[in-house]
């Protein structure tokens, strides 16, 4: 009963922050900050009289006297949207993790929706045929394994193979102050781990995508037409809570925050909260000996089918009271492996506790998590041998970056 007053109070908090503006501070004031789709007169010139794709999803709003989404917003407008490319969890946001999403109509403009999480992850020439520009407006997390910034990067391939230009209409990453965790190795490469960044890399879309072009890690090393919106008032010390989940296992602030370490116990037998209304808040095993936190995965539709020990009593470690960001000037931020290196131990080892030592290797982008682990290294020595080139990364996109 303790647990459950304790999580409302915490939800109430974290969805009264929701209707916090978010703010920057710049000469002791603090200013909205305003994202790029909501400055259309920036914008406007490169969509008028063009037939636009627009890639979207349930995080693509605009919020000035009342929140709206892009398509209806641009469609006032009088912009010719053509077309729609959905990520994953779709163009709405109600399908779950990894479900494949198929082609639609948008019920309320017509417009035709294509699936970019489907049969095709990268647009192909035909789909693109009667395009003459695309604007991408997705909310990102930060971590390279959240795959919207795998669908920015076809998406960019392909409009560079077809000569159409790309406005990106930037948005705040929630985890902008960490970076952290390896490089990609190439052998590790997927739709999950695409680009060679770290795990959490500290960079808003519009950044990313500039790094990405001028890096030359497009196939072929073609560059794209790439025109970024950047988000007004945003400073890299800024904090904002996100007005939408941008996806149905990320609710809340905290879940958001923590995803990009907790999503490694994806390939594991912990369980990382799927099934219960917080997820990515608290890790447990159905062992009474891992911990005091008690939740019971259930089956809930649009967020979990099937989840991980459902129906179980899984004990842990309830993670609602750790705080949100760092007192430390390092770059990795709250970023750490303390609760996979103690899973580890209770279970035996991280080669008993991991299930899926591929799906690992690509979430971590390195195949050797389980070998330091098991061999004794503290977080600390793990960390040192990922730093190097991490540094040599926040050396590289110095030259994209846009928020100083």
């Amino acid at each position: 009963m303790k647990h459950s007053f304790l999580k409302k109070i915490r939800a109430a908090i974290f969805f009264a922050s929701l209707l916090t503006v978010c703010a920057s501070a710049s000469f002791g004031a603090e200013k909205k900050i305003i994202v790029g789709a909501e400055q259309f007169s920036k914008y406007k010139k490169l969509l008028k009289g063009k037939r636009v794709a627009l890639a979207a999803n349930a995080t693509s709003i605009i919020e000035n006297k009342e929140r709206i989404h892009d398509l209806d917003f641009l469609i006032q407008k009088g912009i010719d949207v053509v077309k729609i490319f959905a990520p994953e969890h779709g163009f709405r946001g109600k399908a779950e993790a990894g479900e494949r999403i198929q082609n639609d109509i948008d019920p309320k403009t017509g417009v035709q929706i294509i699936s970019l999480y489907g049969k095709f992850l990268k647009p192909t020439p035909e789909l693109l045929e009667g395009v003459d520009v695309m604007v991408y407006d997705i909310q990102d997390v930060g971590a390279r394994f959240f795959t919207y910034i795998s669908t920015m990067h076809y998406i960019m391939e392909a409009c560079a193979q077809n000569g159409i230009p790309l406005v990106i209409l930037d948005r705040p990453n929630p985890n902008i102050d960490c970076v952290a965790g390896p490089i990609r190795d190439q052998a590790c490469k997927s739709f999950v781990s695409l680009d060679p960044i770290p795990l959490s890399y500290g960079m808003t879309v519009g950044e990313l995508a500039q790094m990405i072009n001028g890096q030359g890690w497009l196939e072929g090393k073609i560059k794209c037409d790439l025109t970024v919106i950047p988000v007004k008032n945003y400073t890299r010390k800024s904090r904002c809570a996100l007005p939408v989940s941008p996806s149905p296992n990320l609710p809340s602030e905290r879940a958001v925050r923590f995803y990009p370490f907790l999503c490694l116990f994806e390939a594991t037998v912990i369980s990382e909260g799927r099934g219960t209304k917080e997820p990515f808040t608290a890790i447990g095993y159905p062992d009474e000996s891992f911990g005091q936190y008690v939740f019971t995965p259930q089956d809930i539709k649009g967020m979990a089918t099937n989840p991980k020990f459902e129906g179980q009593k899984c004990y842990g470690i309830d993670l609602t009271a750790e705080p949100l960001y760092s007192s430390n000037s390092r770059p990795d931020g709250i970023f750490t492996l303390k609760h996979f290196i103690q899973m580890a131990k209770k279970i035996g080892s991280a080669e008993k506790m991991t299930n899926q030592k591929a799906g690992l290797a690509r979430l971590w982008g390195k195949e050797n998590l389980i070998e330091q682990i098991d061999s004794g290294m503290t977080e600390e020595e793990i960390r040192q041998t990922w730093l190097p080139d991490v540094q040599k990364f926040l050396s590289d996109r110095k030259a994209y970056l846009i928020y100083k």
